[in-house]
């Protein structure tokens, strides 16, 4: 599994700079190690959506210590390609989740909080 300081390493290859210009955004993404330390922490942030994500946090863009103007999300798109090799939807994820009887099993509580429910 790769390492955050490598995807910034890359991310300095690619767009110069110093690693610490890009660690907080390749940190960001594997934050979820904290959860499962193995491939499927990606699941959480290593998507499509998750490279949005990115952005909504960091903003459209950073500016490394050079003075360059990097677009948030071709960080996020290097970030997730280097694991994946590809771009994935969340959908892809949850296509690969199998599903157990617990995950559906939700009481209908609408009953107990809304004073207008049906009665059944």
């Amino acid at each position: 599994m790769a390492h955050c300081y490598h995807h910034a390493l890359s991310s300095v290859k690619k767009w110069g700079g110093i690693p610490e210009d890009y660690l907080p955004l390749h940190d960001w993404f594997d934050e979820s190690k904290m959860i499962t330390a193995d491939f499927r922490h990606r699941a959480l942030r290593h998507h499509a959506e998750g490279i949005f994500m990115l952005e909504r946090f960091f903003g459209p863009a950073v500016t490394i210590s050079t003075g360059r103007v990097i677009p948030t999300r071709l960080i996020g798109e290097q970030h997730v390609l280097e694991d994946l090799g590809r771009i994935p939807s969340f959908a892809d994820w949850v296509r690969c989740i199998r599903p157990e009887p617990w995950m559906g099993k939700t009481p209908p509580i609408h009953r107990g909080v809304d004073p207008f429910a049906a009665a059944s």
